[in-house]
């Protein structure tokens, strides 16, 4: 499973591994475990955030796993709902408060609106927020700084006002549903694309194409959908709670061919 070791170089020149063990809907009473899990059979990049409610039981494994934690990326997510940009830095430090960390690797604004109130115009709030993200990121307890759920317009308003490129745009990408628009404007501008749901929560382990290229293969489901992240050039953050499939989903080292991907860039999602 040598790819859980390989990395993307971000803008910042930082290191990050090319496959995240996601942690979204992870209660914290039950993070522990698959964190422990995750770590100990190779992954070595994380993905909480505040909302999860999980972030003290990920820091609890990280620190207990006694890898150094330097060889650990860490990524957290300021709220969607703080908007305030003098709420910023004392949200921060909550979250690597209670993560029981010094810095965080990577650190994003979880989307560009409350997500009571998805698809608002909130742009001033959001450069005024990123604004204070770049002084976390100037003070190095955050090693980059970047989004997730922005799309073209909202990165747009980011670069054009900000200091600083972000660093990555986590987005809800998986076969049948990878945004090309976003990818593409996220691409052109040295933002790394994270693949969140690359599994589509669950919902494209049934599929019928996607089954049969993965019999072609002797894979999963999942292991196709997760290598298909990685041939174009993405981050998947898959997410398991079971340590057979914590295992399966790092072991993606092979390659799908062609006219399989050809294939697979044609299905559509539900």
């Amino acid at each position: 499973m040598a790819i859980v070791t390989e990395t993307y170089t971000l803008n910042t020149g930082a290191k990050i591994h090319k496959i995240g063990f996601g942690t979204w809907q992870i209660p914290n009473g039950e993070a522990h475990d698959p964190v422990r899990i995750a770590l100990n059979v190779g992954y070595r990049h994380i993905d909480t955030a505040r909302v999860y409610g999980n972030e003290a039981n990920v820091g609890k494994a990280i620190k207990e796993s006694r890898i150094a934690r330097e060889d650990i990326f860490l990524t957290t997510k300021l709220p969607a709902d703080v908007k305030d940009a003098s709420k910023v830095e004392e949200t921060f430090e909550k979250s690597i408060s209670t993560l029981g960390v010094d810095y965080v690797d990577l650190y994003l604004i979880h989307a560009p609106w409350p997500w009571q109130e998805r698809g608002a115009d909130y742009t001033k709030e959001n450069i005024e927020v990123w604004q204070e993200m770049e002084k976390i990121y100037e003070s190095g307890r955050a090693k980059a700084i970047g989004v997730s759920n922005f799309d073209v317009d909202d990165l747009k308003a980011i670069l054009s006002h900000g200091k600083i490129v972000p660093a990555a745009n986590q987005i809800r990408w998986f076969i049948g549903s990878t945004q090309p628009e976003v990818t593409k404007f996220s691409k052109e501008n040295g933002i790394l694309v994270e693949a969140y749901s690359p599994l589509a929560t669950g919902r494209i382990l049934d599929h019928p194409d996607i089954k049969q290229i993965a019999d072609k293969y002797h894979k999963t489901v999942a292991q196709i959908s997760i290598r298909y992240c990685l041939q174009h050039d993405t981050l998947p953050l898959p997410k398991s709670t079971h340590e057979e499939y914590i295992i399966q989903n790092a072991d993606v080292d092979f390659e799908i061919n062609e006219e399989d991907m050809a294939r697979l860039d044609l299905l559509e999602s539900d």
